[in-house]
């Protein structure tokens, strides 16, 4: 059983350990529930690009910032599925549909449950980003056939009011338990780079690993600084945190699918192999990361070779960590 009952001192602690000390405590808690050497690949697909009210400080997406992003509407049933099939083509076993909308809207949720129902048709794990979700839509995205959702908590309790100020962080956790209580898995992490510190940081696993059930998987973002929002300047990262962020994450969550997420682009071979050693075993995949570059299908390929890691080829049937939980 997996503990959901950490207190904040403890992961304080963790992050101040030694980095040889906390990536053996991590890679030894990876090797326990997966292959070290295989990683799950997702493509992340927006499905509908802009416009969304939300002030989220570090999106490009949002109409309250002033980026070079402009509301389009809901893609067409055919481009989403064309997306979905040249994504499992390069070897991507889930197909992630992101939205900017602050929740789905009526007219376009119909359309998004026959993509959900069309893209699991082609044998591919289904996620989706859709924003805050009712009761209702949650059980309607799972009867459609939707595997994942995605809804990151983006920083600690503490932390959130500096990122965000449309909706709190009580709306998050609503829609996290919808969605759970629907029998879907939850895809839920954080982004770090933000102007956060080392307790926003623990505040945002220990939240995250606290939760009535570890989310299956787990995103881990490093701020992609975008002109034209409140955080396109700022100090820059060290890339160590990033590290030590996904080792604690393996920690806590050891049976979770923990990914590296947006950032990639500008991390070197050497650090996302060190993030791979931490735990990391998931990536998104693909050149385009809803309105940001992801490194090419061909370069991760390479990287993959270089390391002797192997792509997941088949989607499995269940997931450690809701094994652990039954």
């Amino acid at each position: 059983m997996f503990r959901n009952n950490w207190e904040k001192h403890e992961l304080i602690e963790l992050f101040a350990r030694p980095l040889n000390d906390l990536l053996f405590q991590a890679q030894s808690s990876h090797r326990d529930f997966f292959d070290p050497n295989e990683i799950q690949l997702s493509t992340l697909v927006n499905i509908k690009e802009g416009g969304c009210p939300e002030d989220c400080a570090y999106c490009s997406q949002s109409a309250r910032n002033d980026t070079d992003i402009q509301a389009k509407p809901m893609m067409h049933l055919e481009q989403i599925l064309l997306a979905a099939k040249a994504a499992k083509k390069i070897g991507a076993t889930r197909f992630c549909m992101g939205a900017a909308w602050r929740s789905p809207r009526a007219k376009d949720f119909p359309k998004l449950l026959s993509a959900v129902e069309s893209v699991k048709a082609l044998g591919m794990e289904t996620c989706a980003t859709l924003g805050m979700l009712s009761v209702d839509q949650a059980r309607a995205l799972k009867d459609a056939g939707l595997d994942y959702y995605n809804h990151n908590l983006d920083t600690s309790p503490e932390y959130y009011q500096q990122i965000i100020t449309t909706r709190t962080y009580q709306h998050r956790l609503d829609t996290l338990a919808h969605v759970r209580d629907a029998g879907i898995h939850l895809c839920c992490g954080g982004i770090i780079g933000l102007g956060e510190g080392v307790e926003d940081r623990a505040g945002l696993l220990l939240t995250l690993a606290n939760l009535p059930r570890h989310p299956e998987s787990v995103p881990i973002n490093m701020l992609i600084r975008v002109k034209g929002t409140p955080l396109e300047a700022g100090a820059e990262l060290d890339p160590f945190d990033l590290v030590r962020t996904i080792a604690v994450a393996r920690i806590l969550m050891p049976g979770s699918w923990v990914r590296l997420s947006a950032g990639r682009t500008g991390m070197s071979d050497e650090l996302q192999a060190l993030c791979f050693h931490a735990g990391a075993n998931s990536i998104f995949y693909g050149n385009m990361l809803l309105t940001a570059e992801n490194p090419e299908h061909q370069k991760d390929q390479a990287l993959f070779q270089r390391l002797g890691l192997r792509a997941q080829e088949e989607i499995k049937s269940e997931h450690p960590s809701a094994c652990a939980h039954q």
